[in-house]
């Protein structure tokens, strides 16, 4: 579908963030491949104050609120979170527990995670799968693990260490559009979400 919104979802408190660098470079991938698709990133990190304290979505800051309608509005998601404690981390949940439970029905999300090691890799099916099923999203079939060795680091953030993770995005990627395109060709271009500007 020509002008599709891919929206990234970083859970990750720190900045700089693998995570963050992890699921902006898989919503480049995929964009690749979606003509004239636009995109857009959300870091739940700054927003964690305001979801945290706000005591309903009325009382959140304009920034908040926008982050939350960006992703109800995205015609493809890429979420992805650190490891923590072997789930993902509790500003993730927080921020997906504001989101309208019937507002990602069928959506596509591509699942991605960060981890110190390869044993946090089942946090991707053990426990981001199950909270999108939940949401009735469309969740694609291979998610994208990275650890501490898919990444360097560099002044003010991260870079993808080389061809093995890229090789691992773009196998999740390919496996994803067939899916992503078949989804928006049922649905239809006109009946397709648009979002506010993000």
């Amino acid at each position: 579908m020509d002008g599709a919104l891919v929206v990234g979802v970083s859970g990750s408190p720190s900045d700089p963030s693998r995570t963050s660098t992890l699921v902006a470079a898989t919503v480049a991938r995929l964009a690749e491949d979606l003509p004239d698709a636009r995109t857009a990133q959300v870091e739940i990190g700054p927003l964690l104050a305001d979801l945290g304290a706000a005591p309903s979505r009325e009382a959140m800051s304009a920034e908040t609120r926008r982050a939350l309608e960006t992703v109800e509005a995205a015609d493809v998601l890429v979420v992805g979170s650190p490891a923590f404690r072997a789930a993902y981390s509790g500003a993730f949940k927080l921020f997906f527990d504001w989101v309208g439970q019937y507002d990602l029905v069928d959506t596509p999300v591509l699942l991605t995670a960060t981890g110190g090691s390869d044993r946090h890799a089942l946090l991707v099916e053990h426990q981001m799968r199950p909270l999108f099923g939940f949401f009735q999203s469309t969740t694609l079939p291979l998610g994208v693990f990275g650890n501490e060795r898919d990444f360097t680091k560099r002044e003010g953030g991260y870079d993808l260490a080389g061809v093995d993770l890229e090789l691992r995005i773009d196998q999740a990627v390919r496996r994803a559009l067939p899916i992503v395109r078949g989804g928006f060709a049922a649905v239809g271009a006109e009946d397709v979400r648009r979002p506010a500007d993000f």
